[in-house]
């Protein structure tokens, strides 16, 4: 009797190997950033991942009206704050406070639509070279919580040791409290 040769190719690490750099390429893929940047009004928290505040274009600086009144918003309806730790034109929230209150960035000189008033809006350079918005001369920012346009829960806050205000068309901070207690009690 003649010995059977076997056809099956011995089961090796083809498989898991092939499934190994899969995974590898993913991850990769996953942890690259890309050098061009996305196009948008502004870099709102609610339209980028994790409250990122890279510049995106040329900020929008509109305005909306709720139960606090007429209010600052960004050209995707996000509100934005004045913080009153803020004096003189410039920034003084970096770190944990601008994680939660990411600034309003901008690459070129920022528009005004709505009631916004175009001769109140100018820069501010922070730190890291970015330039923030400003309104009347206070920065303007985003809260992390605020999600979806007509959001307002940093209205009032205490966070970071001054009061966040929305912003009026006439550059004022609106003082007005909503009928729940702005942050979600979290006090950012």
């Amino acid at each position: 009797m003649a010995a059977s040769t076997s056809l099956h190719r011995p089961r090796g690490r083809g498989p898991a190997l092939l499934a190994g750099f899969a995974a590898a390429a993913l991850i990769a893929a996953g942890c690259s950033s890309s050098s061009s940047p996305s196009t948008s009004s502004g870099g709102s928290p609610a339209a980028s991942s994790a409250g990122s505040t890279a510049a995106a274009g040329v900020a929008v600086v509109g305005t909306t009206s709720g139960s606090l009144g007429t209010y600052l918003v960004d050209g995707r309806g996000m509100a934005l704050y004045l913080w009153d730790a803020d004096k003189s034109d410039s920034s003084t929230c970096y770190d944990a406070c601008a994680k939660a209150w990411p600034p309003l960035l901008t690459s070129g000189s920022p528009t005004a639509s709505g009631q916004a008033d175009a001769s109140k809006l100018g820069t501010t350079k922070r730190k890291d070279g970015s330039m923030q918005v400003t309104y009347a001369g206070h920065p303007l920012y985003y809260y992390f919580r605020d999600t979806k346009p007509g959001d307002t829960s940093g209205q009032g806050s205490n966070g970071f040791g001054a009061p966040w205000w929305l912003v009026s068309p006439a550059g004022t901070p609106i003082v007005s409290m909503p009928s729940t207690p702005a942050g979600g009690g979290y006090n950012y």
